[in-house]
């Protein structure tokens, strides 16, 4: 297992990012609505101190002085009171002008020689949108407009305008005030540290007592949860019954403690029953192999069967649907003349249906060896099998007698499969007759017998339904048309080979479709009287 980011640093590691986006958030915030503030009261301030410099100012001398040029005792006089208005203040600039084409100089309040200081009649050049704003100031009821400027003579500067008024109400100039912004940013880079710094303080308080809180109600319980379940797999586990929840946390938490140790102790009953239930299916899987093997010793295996007998080739095969079937197939001398042929198959299937094709077959030789037509031999096994047979069940027969002397025989079909027979250089084709009920179906029945020839070169061909019930996974049967004509396929196959391409070609058929019932085929091949 790959080493994976524990929970414990991936929460400290969250409530850093929370933390540092936090007080970054409100950092920028704060110093946004400061700066706001900041501006407000410094655009008051400005406009303050140019009202000031506007009311003291007798707006009716300005004319004289934009005329004349000479500066007389009352223009030196208003020249020193800006000066200490703008010192006391700590403006950057304070200056007198009349907003034309260009900006005239009436006053302006900075020291004589300084770079940038403009005297009486001097004009200047505006900057930036100062041509409009100064020209709405220039009014008796202008509204209050800053204009920001950002140039390389004067810095950067905020500018407040107030008109002075002549004696008539109208404007005669503006007295003008430069704020330096760099004061503004000054302010603002100090609150940006002061506030840094206390939010820092506050979130890292903060921080730390949220941490020891989750780390008591979230992250030392899903701890101990953690050690306790890896105890368990590390124990494999084996200690399931000594679990115990040590989470006491009264959330979730503990509620889910509480089911993991009410799971181990189900799982554990579980784990004890799962073994018990697979001891006794391992127990149940190796008598079933038992009865298989019984089951399959019970049916003619040894091929040739009767090696000295050159009237018949023969050859048989059951595929049990389950570990054991209730398909068999029986073939015996009756005498030295006669062959007794059985193809049967119980209802049912598994064990009950083994049990009952035992019975079944048993009873059916025993009763042939006694003497007797099919019809006679099923009446009495019939009558023998539905005593005591609560269960109910039955089991189709095809039985038959042939005698190998002249191809001869008689056949009495219980409920069965019809048989298919080749003639000599024909082809195989289903033998259809009216048959009788399925044996042990009802007590007393007598049984249809049917008699049939087969000449030398003929074929006989008899099987259960698991032949034409067989289903692919498109719930198709194989069907008794496609079962022909597989045993029509080959040209001259033996028995053994027949029977082996039929069970080929329904596997090819069904494919990964599962077995439905057994298969049972049974091909005897007549060759005529012994000579």
């Amino acid at each position: 297992m790959k080493n994976k980011l524990r929970l414990r640093p991936r929460l400290v590691l969250g409530l850093i990012i929370m933390s540092t986006v936090l007080v970054l958030t409100l950092t920028a915030l704060g110093g946004a609505i400061y700066r706001r503030k900041m501006e407000v009261v410094y655009s008051r301030e400005a406009f303050d101190t140019a009202s000031i410099a506007a009311q003291l100012i007798d707006g009716d001398r300005i004319a004289e002085y934009r005329k004349t040029l000479k500066k007389d005792a009352y223009y030196e006089s208003v020249h020193q009171t800006l000066q200490m208005i703008r010192q006391s203040t700590g403006v950057k600039y304070l200056y007198v002008v009349i907003p034309e084409d260009v900006q005239f100089y009436i006053w302006d309040t900075g020291e004589e020689g300084d770079e940038g200081v403009c005297d009486l009649g001097d004009t200047d050049e505006y900057y930036g949108n100062g041509y409009e704003i100064m020209h709405a100031a220039f009014s008796p009821d202008a509204e209050q407009t800053m204009l920001v400027t950002n140039g390389d003579l004067y810095g950067y500067l905020a500018s407040a305008y107030v008109a002075i008024l002549d004696s008539r109400g109208q404007p005669a100039a503006l007295a003008s005030v430069d704020i330096s912004m760099d004061i503004i940013n000054h302010e603002i880079q100090r609150f940006y540290l002061i506030f840094l710094m206390v939010s820092l303080g506050i979130v890292l308080v903060s921080s730390l007592f949220y941490y020891s809180y989750i780390r008591r109600i979230l992250i030392r319980p899903i701890h101990i949860l953690n050690e306790d379940t890896r105890k368990l797999v590390s124990d494999q586990m084996e200690a399931l019954g000594a679990f115990r929840n040590r989470v006491h946390t009264g959330d979730e938490l503990q509620w889910l403690g509480e089911s993991f140790e009410h799971m181990t102790r189900e799982l554990e009953v579980y784990i004890q029953n799962l073994a018990a239930v697979t001891a006794e299916k391992e127990r149940i899987g190796a008598e079933l192999n038992v009865a298989t093997r019984i089951q399959a010793d019970m049916l003619p295996r040894i091929f040739p069967p009767f090696p000295s007998r050159k009237e018949i080739d023969l050859y048989a095969s059951m595929n049990p649907a389950k570990e054991v079937g209730g398909d068999f197939y029986d073939f015996f001398l009756v005498d030295e003349d006669h062959l007794a042929l059985v193809m049967a198959d119980v209802s049912g299937k598994g064990v009950p249906a083994a049990l009952f094709m035992v019975i079944a077959k048993t009873l059916i030789k025993n009763r042939t060896q006694m003497g007797g037509t099919p019809g006679e031999i099923l009446y009495d096994v019939n009558n023998q099998l539905c005593e005591g047979n609560e269960e109910d069940l039955f089991v189709t027969v095809w039985l038959s007698i042939l005698e190998l002397s002249t191809g001869r025989g008689i056949a009495a079909n219980a409920g069965h499969e019809h048989p298919v027979v080749r003639h000599k250089d024909g082809n195989y084709e289903l033998v259809l007759y009216k048959h009788s009920p399925a044996v042990a179906a009802m007590e007393g029945i007598r049984f249809r017998e049917h008699e049939y020839v087969l000449d030398p070169g003929d074929r006989l061909f008899v099987y259960t339904d698991g032949v034409p019930e067989a289903n692919n996974s498109r719930e198709e049967l194989y069907g008794t048309d496609r079962m022909t004509d597989a045993l029509n396929t080959l040209q001259d196959p033996s028995p053994q080979e027949l029977l082996e391409y039929m069970k080929k070609d329904i596997d090819s058929f069904t494919g990964d479709a599962p077995q439905f019932d057994d298969v049972t085929m049974l091909a005897l091949y007549y060759n005529g009287p012994a000579t």
